[in-house]
């Protein structure tokens, strides 16, 4: 059994294993240009928005409309979620496929389906059918019990 690595590959007895290494959140939270000049830039404005109550241009400043987009742009968790958007991606296309929470595409149904079944997306005994499930008095794990009484 021979085992070399070269790069991300690893070959074993000519079988190559892509090998992927577990993305890194600093990878796409700091290390990029654009990420630094952003967390940079969240302190210098928040500082300034504390400095605006003694002093009166950065208070005309903090009082327009501007200021206010300023406000959405630069809070932290703002930045956190647009920057780890690609930390996401990463994390997720590393994790080995066949998610078996899948929804199941109509070639699959196909040979399963009769005429007139209605489609899985609308069926209520279907648990891919979302809110048609959820609510549905014949999901058997449905709490909600309806009674004819009423």
């Amino acid at each position: 059994m021979v085992l070399s690595e070269s790069g991300n590959k690893r070959e074993l007895d000519d079988v190559s294993i892509d090998v992927r290494p577990q993305p890194r959140a600093s990878d796409w939270l700091w290390r990029p240009w654009y990420a630094k000049l952003w967390w940079s830039a969240v302190p210098v404005y928040w500082i300034g928005a504390a400095a605006s109550v003694k002093i009166d241009p950065l208070a005309a400043f903090y009082d327009t409309a501007f200021a206010g987009y300023c406000n959405m742009l630069f809070f932290p968790m703002t930045a956190l979620l647009v920057l780890g958007v690609g930390f996401a991606r990463a994390w997720i296309d590393v994790r080995p496929g066949g998610d078996r929470l899948a929804r199941p595409s109509d070639s699959h149904l196909c040979s399963e389906r009769q005429f007139g079944d209605p489609h899985w997306s609308v069926d209520h005994l279907s648990p891919w059918s979302g809110s048609n499930w959820i609510g549905s008095p014949l999901n058997p794990l449905n709490t909600i019990q309806r009674h004819s009484d009423c």
